[in-house]
């Protein structure tokens, strides 16, 4: 069984941050091979930069769209096919969405559940969202973007009942932010997991969660140099 992909996301509280752009840039030799972000607020043509750096350097990238309605779901592919983005998380399933990514080469990884809020909060009940995902996977979807610890129930139940039952890519998103939340991930083992504002809350630096942090040097007032030490911190401790 292969270790889960971190995907890192510029992102905090479900938003791109501004210098984006400069955290990719300066951790770019980082040990994550995966990058992403939201549909707002970057402009396009920024993104679009952005995306084909990422490109440039070998990464894999990914586009989260937090919207609920086809017409959102469907403006936010148009924007990831557009900036030349792998692949497109989010959106509630749209046979027209799932059918542009499709004829775009998009893979999609869309929500399951009832997901509202933004930052985005995910009810349902386990059995409903496990058929939900095989009928997407059935339909053509790549795999499932899973807000498993947005989950208003029971999360971890939720989380390792999903993983086991769908047999396609899951995206493990939202509030992993500390070791334990690690540790669990690696126990469920899905195909990947994000992580972005714990990253610029700095819930992976020493002291964040000192019982289960690996090493003790990732001391800086840097913040960019803090950021990418915590990547390589979480990557080095999700293959141990």
């Amino acid at each position: 069984m292969s270790n889960p992909e971190l995907v890192v996301m510029l992102t905090h509280h479900d938003f791109t941050v501004s210098d984006a752009p400069a955290i990719f840039e300066r951790c770019k030799e980082s040990k994550a091979r995966c990058w992403g972000m939201k549909e707002h607020p970057l402009p396009p043509q920024e993104m679009k930069r952005l995306f084909s750096q990422m490109k440039a350097c070998g990464r894999t990238t990914f586009l989260e769209v937090v919207a609920y309605t086809e017409e959102e779901g469907l403006a936010g592919a148009e924007l990831a096919a557009w900036c030349g983005c792998d692949v497109l998380m989010g959106t509630c399933f749209f046979d027209s969405i799932n059918d542009y990514c499709h004829a775009h080469q998009l893979r999609y990884m869309p929500f399951v559940g009832k997901v509202t809020g933004r930052p985005s909060v995910l009810g349902g009940t386990i059995e409903g969202m496990v058929a939900e995902a095989r009928q997407y996977v059935a339909k053509g979807a790549y795999g499932i973007d899973l807000l498993g610890y947005r989950y208003e129930g029971d999360a971890l139940r939720m989380i390792h009942a999903f993983v086991h039952q769908v047999e396609a890519p899951v995206c493990l998103a939202g509030s992993i932010d500390s070791f334990q939340r690690l540790n669990e991930v690696k126990e469920v083992s899905p195909w990947a997991f994000t992580i972005g504002s714990a990253f610029f809350d700095n819930r992976f630096s020493v002291g964040a969660d000192e019982a289960q942090c690996p090493v003790g040097e990732n001391v800086t007032t840097d913040p960019y140099a803090r950021f990418c030490r915590q990547i390589d911190l979480v990557c080095d401790f999700m293959t141990k």
